[in-house]
Formats: C-alpha cells, sequence, structure tokens
C-alpha cells in the first residue's frame, strides 16, 4: 500500500465519523509498532489537505521494560514536524513484578491510556487517535462474543466526557496487511513490543481463528467487518 491508499483510508473514516473538526489538537498515541507509526504518517499526511484544520503530536508511554529504543521513532517525528513525548512509567513492574497479573493485558492497556489520556490533556490535546485498524476491529468482536457472550466493539470515535477527551481511531478501513505493505514500503522504524506475553493472548489466538475461517471460508472477514459496521453496536458515549 502506497501513501495515497493510506491517505484514501484515512479520510474516509474521518468523514463517515466526523473524527477531525476545526481547531483540534490530537494526540497520536505512537506504541513503538507498524500500526501507529502509520496513522502518524496518515494524520501528517491528512493534515496539508483536509479542510478542517488540526495540530498533531505524539506521544509514547514506555512501560519500563528497559529494552525498547524509541530514538529512531523521535527522529521519524522529527522528520515529519510532529512533536514526542516519551512518558517514562514503572507499569511493566506492577503489572509483571508487582501484581504478578496471569492475565496482564487489560491492568497494562488501562495503566498505559490513563498515563497517555493525562498527558494528552495537560497538552492542551482534545483527541487522542488510536490506530486500530480493521482487524482490530474484528478481532475485538469476536474476543467479545467468545469470552463476554455479548457482539459488541469499540466505537471509530469514543467520547470520554469524565475527563474531557475524545477518541478516534483514523485507521479502522485499513487491512492489517496493507499496513504491514505500507510500514515495509516505507521503512517504517518499528521498535518492537519487549512484552513477555507478546504473541501468547486471547487476541493473538483469535486472530488465528478468523484467518484460519477466512481461509475456509473466503471474504467472511469482510462480511464479518460490515455486520460490526451494520449492527448498531457502537457506544459513542463512556
Amino acid at each position: 500500500m502506497d501513501a495515497q491508499h493510506l491517505y484514501s483510508y484515512t479520510r474516509r473514516a474521518v468523514d463517515d465519523y466526523g473524527m477531525i473538526e476545526e481547531g483540534d489538537k490530537i494526540a497520536v498515541g505512537i506504541s513503538g509498532g507498524k500500526d501507529s507509526l502509520a496513522l502518524l504518517y496518515a494524520l501528517k499526511g491528512l493534515q496539508r489537505f483536509y479542510p478542517n484544520h488540526f495540530e498533531l503530536m505524539a506521544i509514547t508511554v514506555d512501560l519500563g521494560f528497559g529494552i525498547q529504543d524509541f530514538d529512531l521513532i523521535e527522529k521519524y517525528c522529527n522528520d515529519l514536524g510532529v512533536e514526542y513525548i516519551v512518558i517514562k512509567t514503572d507499569i511493566a513492574e506492577i503489572v509483571f513484578d508487582e501484581r504478578k497479573e496471569s492475565n496482564p493485558c487489560s491492568l497494562c492497556a488501562k495503566m498505559r491510556k490513563g498515563s497517555l489520556n493525562e498527558v494528552a490533556k495537560e497538552k492542551g490535546c482534545n483527541k487522542v487517535a488510536f490506530a486500530h485498524h480493521k482487524d482490530d476491529m474484528i478481532e475485538t468482536m469476536f474476543l467479545s462474543l467468545i469470552y463476554e457472550g455479548r457482539f459488541h466493539c469499540f466505537s471509530p470515535i469514543t467520547i470520554l466526557d469524565r475527563i474531557g477527551l475524545t477518541l478516534i481511531r483514523p485507521l479502522m478501513y485499513v487491512p492489517e496487511k496493507d499496513v504491514i505493505g505500507f510500514a515495509n514500503k516505507y521503512n517504517l522504524p518499528v521498535a518492537k513490543n519487549p512484552c513477555p506475553v507478546d504473541g501468547h493472548t486471547k487476541r493473538e489466538y483469535v486472530k488465528n481463528l478468523v484467518k484460519q475461517l477466512n481461509n475456509e471460508n473466503p471474504g467472511c472477514k469482510d462480511r464479518f467487518f460490515r455486520a460490526i459496521l451494520d449492527g448498531g453496536i457502537f457506544n459513542i458515549n463512556v
């Protein structure tokens, strides 16, 4: 996938759900993975021609594993002309050493998002952009269906009334395979996730399940996505 296709996907999502308004200041959550780096590239490109003017900055929450190098990401942000902040935390120590969580993903995500939202607010941002793509939405629906017994998925837009932030997901129409192709084509400076449970989670199980279902029933992944969009399951206000 080239930049123009990425811009097209992103513009479609932004327009369909009114994700960006005049004067927005958007903090892009940068995990170090391909998805968030592609999202920053997309929004920076969109910024040049989108009719609603908006500001961008990038924020990384360093979980504290001590082995993830963000220097190349900092250069990437500088080259794009985007302010970049790394938040130092002890989340890894709390989750794995102190709490010894058997299922650490939920607590880690909650703490990571809390740190990101707090700094975004301090920096005057009114929106936070997450890099969830099409496959993430499908997998989240299956996780909810299998483990919670409900048909649910996160929303393209989530309004956090209590803290005065709006979460947006501009990559919602982008298939993961296209993000991978984009990251390879443009040599994005991915900083590999050092989490010890990476690749051994329920989400990884569901990812493989969806892949198998699509191999056995070609096109069903797109039908799953359409069911999410048409199913009226989004809860915008939290």
